[in-house]
């Protein structure tokens, strides 16, 4: 999808702005993040604020895409340095559960953002069809070898997958009591074992 709202005004000190945004955003939200915070967290004018970006909106919008896409980069990182299909599942349900809290934050607010916005809706559908990719192809990859014995299609078994992760990252940034990570990483690969009918795997191991 084109990324009409880019400008390429700024190089390497325009990515240390998207990065000073995404900070705003993840501390007071998408409707409050103005130039004048950006401005004071960077330690860039306003008025090279809106060379690089035009308005408040293009700002916070690139900022957002950029950091989905980063997310996206990691995920895949994780992916290529398993090569057993149940460890690498674990390792990217590891890296799902373990982000820090800003980067929680910064996904729910790209997620309300994307439910009003038309290209951030699109684009939001292009990032989601990347990051199941390596969920999806471990699974497939998994029952391919026979080390994992299928009771529903590979389909399913990851919406499942990313749903409770995406529904975990929602409770999280309202910190709640429960659950804890640590208990709901049990339930998930107990629940994640049964469907994909793996025998004896060893989830106690965190892949950080």
């Amino acid at each position: 999808m084109p990324m009409t709202r880019r400008r390429r005004a700024g190089g390497e000190k325009r990515t240390a702005v998207l990065d000073a945004v995404a900070a705003v955003l993840a501390a007071r939200g998408y409707e409050n993040t103005r130039f004048a915070d950006v401005s004071a967290a960077a330690g860039v004018a306003i008025s090279t604020l809106q060379t690089y970006f035009g308005s408040r909106e293009d700002m916070v919008i690139e900022a957002m895409q950029v950091f989905t896409d980063r997310e996206v980069d990691a995920l895949q990182a994780v992916s290529a340095a398993e090569a057993d299909p149940w460890r690498r599942l674990v390792a990217l349900v590891d890296r799902s559960l373990h982000n820090s809290e800003s980067t929680r934050q910064v996904l729910v607010e790209f997620w309300r953002s994307a439910m009003r916005d038309d290209e951030l809706r699109a684009y939001s559908a292009e990032v989601e069809t990347r990051y199941r990719a390596p969920f999806l192809a471990a699974v497939r990859e998994g029952a391919e070898q026979g080390a994992f014995t299928l009771a529903h299609d590979a389909e399913p078994v990851t919406d499942f997958l990313l749903a409770a992760l995406a529904g975990l990252i929602v409770s999280r940034v309202q910190h709640p009591a429960t659950p804890s990570p640590a208990n709901f990483r049990d339930v998930l690969l107990t629940q994640l074992r049964l469907m994909l009918g793996v025998q004896g795997a060893d989830s106690s191991t965190r892949t950080d």
